[in-house]
């Protein structure tokens, strides 16, 4: 499909990235017509706390930008260079010290330095802002990410943000004017958007201006020693709070897309304020939901109570991780590990439809976005679920088993010929083991359930039809419609209960075919002597 040929369609695609490419676009063309350089880049931004480890919701950060990213690259036909900046906040104070740090002791005496100020408890880095950042680094590059990263503290020191910087002190009052009214009565007393670096601890300090002067760009204060102390607000004397900094790195760096989590929504007006009383326009933004735990309660770094990044990608290829991320992102969501392997062969699905699709259909489908605009042409001829029961009913432990049973279906396919399917055996031997072996129930079948297992395993004993899933599908159901099961839906219920330990699975004639028909009369005919 030619570039211009996706441009046109994109145009009318429903898919979110799209409709917020399509956004992103009205606003670039309405900068140009205002003056913006048409050569100017659109800048996306995401930010990162260095304070502790990149977690799902970084990931879930970038990916979604990119996403967005590459739909309005495909809108615009590559006729705006793009770039994401990933901005890392390494000037805040240290807050607390982290549990999981080494000799964590030994970092008490550096609360409120700026992170890249504090020594690396890990012996790696020159700090341990810098430790994070280049975890943080390996973290995104270990998924092909484009981007630029940005550590905060050297946009301040540099003299990247001293412009802005100097702007936010002639426009003190203004700024001022926005913040009070979001703090309590207490907090107005003491606030200043301006946060000073102590030149005699320096700490970052939060204490009230004795005097801005803007035409001199500089700040006064009482710092720790008791002193009236006069620092520049440029070269990095000074960083902003968190909500004015926010507004002034988007100005500062001419941001033109950011998306943010819930928890910032009821800030987004500062955001956007500050930014304009910077003279800069806001940028285009976007706000997801956050995910939840299976009982429905937010997911919180410190309670542990959701699914890590490595934590998903034991389970499952990474790919599924960004469906996840790119399905309704504006709907809570539970995440905990039963959504994993519903979310694999939803993913193999998407693939696997994408070569039969039109064009149209190809751009609102998610292996577009995940892939940005080249999904790979081969999916798995195996699903997930189904590698699944397999592991379950052949009681495997190694790949070698699985592949066993798989080239029955498949007789040319290999490790080396389908390579996805040979990653989801790796997983679905590892989360069987951990999740699935553990809570496997079986039952006894009632006396309907088991004449009418009785009677599927004489026929498939028997058989002598076709081999392949949808004939012996058609078989299973037979029987269950002449036993008169009804809902028939129960009837299969029953298979996987008595036969497999759980309530549901992949479809059971396409089961057999993979397992086998001998076999699988056998699995039965040991599951009703079990019962």
């Amino acid at each position: 499909m030619s570039t211009a040929s996706v441009a046109a369609i994109a145009e009318a695609a429903k898919a979110w990235p799209f409709e917020l490419a399509r956004e992103l676009k009205a606003r670039i063309e309405k900068l140009e017509k205002a003056g913006r350089p048409k050569d100017a880049p659109v800048i996306f931004e995401t930010g990162y706390g260095p304070s502790g480890l990149p977690h799902i919701g970084t990931f879930g950060e970038v990916v979604r930008t990119t996403m967005v990213r590459r739909a309005f690259e495909a809108l615009t036909g590559g006729a705006h260079k793009t770039r994401l900046i990933c901005v890392s906040d390494d000037m805040d104070g240290m807050r607390k010290v982290p549990d999981t740090v080494p000799n964590p002791e030994a970092l008490k005496e550096y609360m409120q330095k700026p992170l890249t100020s504090v020594p690396d408890p890990f012996g790696t880095h020159e700090s341990y802002g810098a430790h994070m950042n280049a975890r943080l680094r390996a973290f995104l590059d270990s998924f092909g990410f484009e981007y630029e990263f940005a550590s905060a503290t050297t946009l301040y020191k540099s003299g990247r943000f001293d412009a802005m910087l100097v702007r936010a002190a002639e426009k003190y009052d203004q700024i001022m004017k926005v913040m009070l009214p979001t703090l309590g009565d207490e907090r107005r007393e003491t606030y200043s958007p301006f946060l000073p670096i102590s030149p005699t601890t320096g700490r970052v300090l939060y204490v009230p201006m004795k005097r801005v002067d803007a035409k001199a760009g500089t700040v006064t204060f009482v710092d720790e020693n008791g002193e009236d102390t006069t620092v520049p607000v440029t070269g990095g004397h000074v960083k902003l709070q968190w909500k004015p900094d926010f507004g002034m790195r988007w100005a500062a760096l001419g941001v033109d897309f950011e998306m943010f989590g819930k928890d910032h929504q009821a800030n987004m007006g500062v955001y956007d304020r500050i930014c304009e009383i910077l003279g800069v326009p806001a940028p285009l933004h976007y706000v997801y939901e956050l995910f939840l735990d299976e009982k429905g309660e937010k997911i919180s770094k410190t309670k542990g109570n959701g699914i890590s990044v490595e934590q998903w990608l034991a389970y499952a290829p990474e790919e599924s991780l960004s469906l996840y991320q790119f399905q309704k992102p504006r709907t809570a969501k539970k995440l905990h590990f039963d959504v994993i392997p519903k979310t694999v062969d939803e993913y193999l699905q998407f693939l696997d439809a994408y070569g039969k699709q039109t064009p149209e259909q190809q751009l609102e489908n998610p292996a577009w976005h995940i892939h940005g605009g080249a999904p790979p042409a081969k999916a798995s001829p195996v699903s997930f679920a189904m590698l699944l029961n397999l592991v379950s009913a052949a009681n495997a432990s190694n790949k070698d088993v699985l592949w066993g049973f798989i080239r029955r279906e498949a007789p040319d396919a290999s490790p080396q010929t389908e390579p996805l399917l040979d990653h989801l055996v790796g997983y679905a031997l590892k989360y069987y083991a951990d999740f699935v072996r553990p809570q496997k129930k079986y039952r006894a079948p009632d006396e309907k359930e088991r004449a009418a297992l009785e009677d599927l395993a004489s026929r498939l004993e028997s058989w002598d039809g076709p081999l392949d899933g949808e004939s012996l599908q058609t078989m299973v159901f037979a029987v269950g419609t002449e036993r008169q099961f009804e809902p028939l839906r129960a009837w299969f219920t029953a298979i996987y209960e008595v036969c497999l330990g759980q309530s549901q699975g992949p479809r059971f004639g396409g089961f057999v075919a993979l397992y086998g028909v001998k076999e699988s009369a056998k699995l039965i005919r040991e599951s009703l002597a079990r019962g």
